[in-house]
């Protein structure tokens, strides 16, 4: 909607005091279709008219008078709006989300959508990965994993952009290259710095932002309340990382299940201190980390046991620490294990089983982390060969020069070069890279590189002089990244 005089009619209508969804709607089908009519006419009638004609009572008589005085403010508003790019969505126009109307019926769909950015998000089919604000690390995995499997099918995440799982969604789908809708507890207006911070996604077309609240709103405990609703009803699946027994997640899983809503729930691993398993008793349906539906029985399994000996024995802990380190998106500390299986034994012991299996591979710095070969070769779709660049063991011979080396990357950091850190042959090492036009195109984000990718290149060590060699990546011949897009020469 570009005509600012209709805009601040829809947005009057919208936010008429102390009147629900439900109650608005119906009146903007008596006036556009019932009746014919236009904003226009319907605020120049009178008392009279509308009590007659529309059948309203004084109380909401009162109400749309206190409104029509604020049509003056409302269309400088409108005016701001567009002027700034944003755009308002009536639920009447062919853009409004079809899902979200489907799902929360005239009783509960917001009147407009304000937006900023691909408003063909709205059409496609979508995901919601909802979960607490303090989730655990086994919780933000799970959600980095759906959102991964999101964009691979092409489905918008739909996030909420509050701290912890909503957060982790809308950053994982932007990393897998996905795209998202973030759903904002305040104005559109209010929202600034997050556009700004999101400027090169929105205008890229993977991310809108979307508020259904009064654009100047600031931020309140009510109005992210308010928010839940939308995301669920934005989503035609909803996956919940982690929920307490109240809150935002249990109230939205709760009220999405009695409207008949199917909703995944993280199956918890033993000894968690979540609700997930009561929502699952609720009727939601158990996932495993990476989204599979499980049996129904299986919840039971998941449960503690008393006697923690019995419990180790059972489950076989070795077992389970080499299933933990092949599932997991990056190598784990001891303590890390410790927490993900709810184990009640020592971080030593748990090394000391480690030790003695041959599936397990330590990488060595500090601190100390283990993974698997199997999660070398399943993260990044490469096998993990020790023989397959000999020059880089660090005991041999420095070589001046290395060709067709494979590194897989351990962390990136986009300030300083001498931060990155990639694995090779079970070793950790760092290296810069001297070409400066490639190292920019990496500071902008257009390779999409990030941890677990493995590049293909030519390098030299260079001689440190203090006992430790550093690696010059001279070219990076092929890299298993996404985003390969043609011109950068990759």
């Amino acid at each position: 909607m570009s005509n600012f005089q209709e805009m601040s009619y829809w947005i009057t209508i919208a936010h008429l005091p102390r009147w629900g969804s439900e109650k608005i709607n119906k009146l903007v089908v008596s006036i556009l279709h019932d009746n014919q009519d236009t904003f226009e006419n319907f605020f120049s009638l009178n008392k009279q008219d509308w009590k007659h004609k529309y059948n309203l009572n004084d109380k909401e008589i009162s109400d749309l008078i206190e409104a029509k005085g604020s049509l003056p403010n409302n269309s400088f508003l409108a005016e701001d709006l567009i002027s700034q790019g944003y755009e308002v969505i009536p639920i009447n126009s062919q853009e409004y989300s079809p899902t979200l109307k489907s799902n929360l019926k005239a009783k509960y769909s917001p009147p407009i959508l304000y937006v900023k950015g691909n408003k063909q998000l709205l059409q496609e089919n979508s995901i919601a990965i909802v979960g607490s604000r303090d989730a655990a690390e086994i919780s933000l995995e799970f959600t980095d994993n759906i959102a991964k499997k999101a964009s691979e099918q092409f489905n918008v995440v739909v996030s909420g952009f509050a701290k912890g799982v909503d957060k982790q969604a809308l950053d994982s789908a932007l990393k897998y290259n996905g795209q998202s809708i973030i759903v904002l507890p305040q104005g559109i207006l209010t929202y600034s710095g997050g556009i700004k911070k999101y400027y090169k996604q929105i205008v890229e077309g993977n991310v809108l932002v979307l508020s259904t609240f009064q654009p100047n709103a600031v931020w309140g405990a009510g109005l992210a309340m308010a928010r839940n609703p939308i995301i669920y009803g934005l989503a035609k699946e909803i996956y919940a990382a982690q929920s307490s027994s109240s809150g935002g997640t249990w109230e939205g899983v709760k009220s999405g299940l009695k409207m008949g809503r199917i909703i995944y729930v993280r199956n918890p691993g033993i000894n968690e201190k979540n609700a997930n398993l009561e929502l699952i008793k609720l009727g939601a349906k158990p996932v495993d980390l990476y989204g599979n539906i499980l049996p129904g029985e299986s919840i039971e399994a998941t449960e503690p046991e008393a006697d923690v000996e019995k419990q180790l024995k059972a489950d076989d802990p070795l077992s389970q620490i080499i299933k933990v380190l092949e599932e997991s998106n990056e190598a784990l500390m001891a303590s890390e294990i410790k927490k993900r299986l709810g184990l009640k034994i020592t971080t030593q012991k748990i090394s000391g089983m480690i030790k003695n299996s041959d599936k397990i591979i330590k990488v060595k710095g500090k601190p100390v982390k283990y993974t698997t070969e199997k999660s070398y070769s399943s993260k990044t779709g490469f096998s993990f060969d020790e023989a397959a660049v000999p020059e880089m063991n660090l005991n041999e011979e420095i070589k001046e020069r290395i060709e067709n080396a494979t590194l897989e990357i351990l962390s990136l950091a986009f300030k300083y070069n001498d931060e990155w850190k990639f694995i090779c042959n079970n070793k950790i090492i760092s290296a810069k890279l001297s070409d400066n036009n490639f190292w920019n195109k990496i500071e902008a984000g257009v390779t999409g590189f990030t941890k677990g990718d493995t590049l293909f290149v030519n390098m030299k060590i260079i001689e440190t002089g203090n006992g430790k060699n550093r690696f010059e990546i001279l070219e990076v011949l092929q890299h298993n990244s996404k985003l390969n897009e043609p011109g950068l020469g990759l």
